[in-house]
């Protein structure tokens, strides 16, 4: 029987349904027509149905008029669960929230292949298949929604729905249980097994699908890069299934504790501490290790093969010389004066100069005996340091610009042998990016400073090695002022 009529609900407009079945009365436009559908209805299922003859946004249509005004519905449920009220907790839920960091992690969609990998990603373990003896196959049903956070509550300043989707790739088997970002090879030369049947500007993308067991990363994005905003990832399965965010291990190459550390206090207390952790870059290149002391401010602890000194090294001697003056000690104000007569010969980095405030925290890294102050000794390990970070600048600096893409950063970063997770890499861009999210050569050294300084300060005070530690109010200032 076609002319059954269907319940919809209105929310848009406070209009209601004009024709058949509609609740208009006798005496309105129509009115006759509807009054006299509602006639043949008795009162018990009036009443079971809640008919009311008020102007609500909640209007009665026959099927034909549905199917013939309509093209598409939607069916909204607070859970998948809702679907059966009589089975309750039959489906199993993860949910995940997360965010796109403009200049960092909102690579958007597939075709960005230059930032989609910066995307956040979530793994999805499907480990049972469906119960379902008519089918043959080893299928997992699984349901995967995308949701926006906040976009319609910001309207009214402007936010608009973004356009968005999301793409599901199988992880190989040699890499289960890996909880690394995937990298930029990974999404060039592997299509993705499932996706979002399109990106469009909803506040909920939802698809439904059914892959064989197994581990599956989802990138969640917006079809544009750069578009900053906060999401809700949530997957619905029949059966079990893990779903969790991608984080990388925070670590630091090279840093290896040789003995029990003592506890960075005062800044003269540097010299033992970098002794015992092993850090000191004479011993590290395998050279003369002689005493601290006999190190620390001597005018003569020049290289002793200075013929084989690089000219760029032999320049820097000679400059060393005649700023430093009779002491052969630098400031921050001289060491800037000498990092500027060197880089300002490199044309291909764009850089209005070093910094004072960078100077200092270049200073506050190589400084072992916290003079606040660098011998020549000092300042070669330090221009070794920018020496080797300026070859990574240089890698990722692929056209040429003298500035490198805050998205690229996350691999510098992890090519210097820092590596960190998204808070940190967000943090990064926020401080270090200017307003094109493009980094320059200085602010690209003054991060890798910092990073060095942070995590050599931090394995000093983890004495037991369990990347924990406990500073008091003098050790905290200590730490953060000197930095």
């Amino acid at each position: 029987m076609t002319d059954r009529p269907g319940q919809l609900f209105q929310f848009s407009t406070r209009q209601e349904w004009p024709a058949g079945w509609s609740k208009a009365t006798p005496t309105q436009s129509l009115g006759w027509r509807s009054w006299k559908d509602w006639s043949f209805v008795g009162k018990n299922e009036k009443a079971r149905l809640q008919h009311q003859v008020t102007e609500d946004g909640e209007f009665w249509m026959s099927y034909d008029d549905f199917i013939y005004h309509f093209t598409k519905l939607e069916i909204c449920n607070l859970t998948a669960d809702a679907l059966e009220s009589d089975k309750l907790q039959t489906w199993t839920v993860s949910v995940n929230e997360g965010r796109w960091v403009r200049g960092c992690s909102a690579g958007g969609c597939r075709n960005f292949p230059d930032t989609f990998w910066t995307n956040p990603q979530y793994r999805l373990k499907l480990l049972e298949e469906d119960d379902d003896p008519d089918d043959s196959e080893v299928i997992c049903s699984f349901l995967v929604a995308l949701m926006q956070k906040n976009r319609r509550k910001d309207r009214k300043l402007g936010a608009n729905l973004f356009t968005i989707g999301f793409a599901i790739y199988e992880v190989p088997k040699e890499m289960h249980g890996n909880k690394q970002h995937l990298q930029k090879d990974f999404f060039l030369y592997n299509a993705s097994k499932a996706r979002s049947k399109t990106y469009i500007n909803m506040r909920e993308v939802s698809e439904r699908f059914r892959l064989p067991p197994s581990e599956y990363v989802i990138v969640p994005s917006t079809y544009k890069p750069h578009q900053e905003g906060e999401f809700i990832l949530r997957v619905f399965s029949e059966k079990r299934n893990l779903s969790e965010e991608v984080e990388n291990t925070i670590s630091v190459d090279r840093l290896v504790k040789k003995k029990k550390p003592k506890p960075i206090i005062f800044v003269s207390d540097r010299a033992n501490s970098n002794k015992e952790l092993g850090v000191d870059q004479e011993s590290e290149e395998g050279k003369d290790k002689t005493s601290p002391d006999k190190q620390a401010k001597s005018p003569q602890s020049e290289p002793s093969n200075a013929d084989q000194e690089s000219e760029e090294q032999q320049r820097f001697q000679n400059i060393f010389r005649q700023i430093a003056g009779d002491d052969m000690e630098v400031c921050a104000d001289e060491l800037k004066n000498i990092l500027n007569r060197v880089v300002n010969k490199h044309k291909d980095l764009k850089t209005q100069g070093f910094t004072l405030e960078s100077c200092r925290s270049m200073i506050a890294l190589m400084d072992t005996d916290g003079s606040g102050r660098l011998n020549l000794q000092e300042f070669h390990h330090l221009w070794k340091k920018i020496k080797a970070w300026q070859k990574i600048f240089k890698h990722y600096d692929t056209d040429q610009s003298g500035t490198i893409n805050s998205y690229e950063m996350r691999n510098a970063v992890n090519d210097a042998g820092f590596h960190l997770n998204n808070q940190l890499y967000d943090i990064i861009t926020m401080r270090y990016a200017d307003k094109y999210m493009n980094i320059d050569f200085d602010s690209f050294i003054c991060c890798f400073v910092r990073l060095e300084g942070m995590f050599r300060a931090f394995n000093a005070f983890d004495k037991d090695g369990d990347g924990i530690i406990k500073l008091n109010v003098l050790e905290w200032l200590q730490l953060t002022m000197y930095a």
